[in-house]
């Protein structure tokens, strides 16, 4: 067959897919605004394209977002377009339609199969819009009209996809129902060969400073530190767990960037917000052991995995974390806020520990309780890396579901959906 993947930056969740099919003798190619030159990467056809047109001016605020879709949309098109005049036809179309690049494509080849990854649907009740007190809303009522607006590219693939595949039941669940009726729960996949505890490893800190498993390394891990994912609780439960764990090392790993909801006030970061908030309650022999290491390459993110005693997790009602499952996978034991999306992963005092989300005070209770009980520790490490491999694992469990799933959409006549 011959099979499109649509991603801007592409591999993305297809990391895994796309070689597969490759090797499996099927014609791949990937449109993707992340290379400049067409290229080969592991068996797929990477062809390049560019955003055309520019935002207009004094476009309405609840269309902005749409319109980033929308110039998107109209570039993939045309791109789309001259694959079509230069003789390509996939049978199946492989898109992720966050950024609006699939909006069209039906348009394009009427006649083929097309997949789409659903990551989530904007929620506009009252208690998603308020969940964090700490940064209450002006309007909540004109969010609520203003996230329906957001929603409006994912409405307009409703028409688009004839399957749908989402990684976690909390992210299947945020879609009304004539989506869901079309989601496989498939999650993107871990691989728990490479991500495995390992009682050698190391992780340089600094020229001066090495951790390793005889250390007590508590660890912290998103792509950017912000509140989405509760850096600002993490940091506030910090002058408290550095004084009850005197030996303890605490690693940071994240950006100082946005990755979800608002951004700081300007000139300033998220990160050094909260450094402000609590660096006054740390004295500067605990602040030592306190290490903020950015983003790093993979390899030393799963040395850092590998030597944590305790890793603290928080997130909104958002997106599940890689992160999270290659922290069970490598036997770390958990401390987890109990917010939906963790619920599926973590069972309480099973597979790890879960707190409050805003309590600050229970997340130091609970990194104490693992640390202080080595066999609790190793108990919750174990069961979290089971249950990893059992759900999470990539060759055994996950990608011969997408797979399948390939299949199941390749049997379907296309645009045939009913609901």
């Amino acid at each position: 067959m011959n099979i499109l993947f649509i991603h801007q930056n592409f591999p993305g969740q297809y990391k895994h897919l796309a070689p597969a099919l490759a090797a499996q003798g099927h014609t791949c190619a990937a449109l993707t605004l992340r290379v400049k030159k067409p290229a080969v990467w592991r068996g797929v056809k990477l062809i390049p394209y560019t955003i055309k047109g520019k935002s207009a001016q004094g476009l309405h605020a609840w269309l902005v977002d749409f319109e980033t879709k929308m110039l998107r949309a109209e570039s993939c098109y045309r791109a789309a377009m001259h694959l079509k005049d230069q003789g390509f036809t996939p049978d199946i179309i492989v898109a992720h339609p966050g950024w609006g690049e699939s909006m069209f494509l039906r348009d394009v080849w009427p006649t083929a199969r097309i997949g789409l990854y659903y990551e989530l649907f904007y929620q506009a009740s009252e208690s998603e819009l308020s969940f964090d007190p700490e940064f209450p809303r002006k309007a909540p009522e004109l969010d609520r009209l203003r996230l329906r607006m957001k929603n409006i590219n994912n409405m307009l693939h409703l028409q688009v996809g004839d399957l749908g595949i989402s990684p976690t039941k909390f992210q299947a669940s945020t879609f009304p129902e004539e989506f869901q009726k079309r989601i496989s729960i498939i999650h993107d996949g871990i691989d728990t060969g490479i991500v495995t505890p390992n009682a050698g490893a190391q992780f340089k800190v600094n020229p001066n400073l090495s951790l390793s498993r005889r250390d007590e390394v508590i660890t912290f891990v998103n792509r950017n530190l912000e509140p989405y994912r509760g850096y600002h609780v993490f940091m506030r439960a910090l002058p408290q767990l550095l004084q009850e764990r005197p030996k303890a090392q605490v690693v940071l790993v994240g950006g100082d960037e946005v990755s979800y909801g608002a951004k700081p006030p300007a000139g300033q970061s998220w990160k050094q917000i909260y450094i402000n908030e609590v660096r006054g309650r740390i004295s500067d022999a605990d602040w030592a052991r306190v290490h903020f290491a950015g983003r790093i390459p993979y390899d030393r993110f799963l040395s850092l995995l590998q030597i944590s005693k305790a890793h603290v997790y928080l997130t909104y009602p958002f997106v599940l974390s890689w992160s999270l499952i290659e922290a069970m996978s490598a036997g770390v034991p958990i401390i987890a806020s109990d917010t939906a999306p963790l619920k599926e992963a973590i069972s309480h005092g099973q597979t790890g520990r879960l707190f409050p989300f805003f309590d600050a005070d229970a997340l130091v209770s609970e990194v104490c309780k693992v640390l202080e009980n080595p066999e609790m520790a190793k108990t919750l490490g174990l069961a979290g890396r089971n249950f990893a491999k059992e759900t999470y694992d990539l060759q055994n469990v996950c990608l011969p579901k997408q797979l399948d799933w390939i299949a199941k959409l390749a049997d379907m006549e296309p645009g045939q959906v009913t609901f």
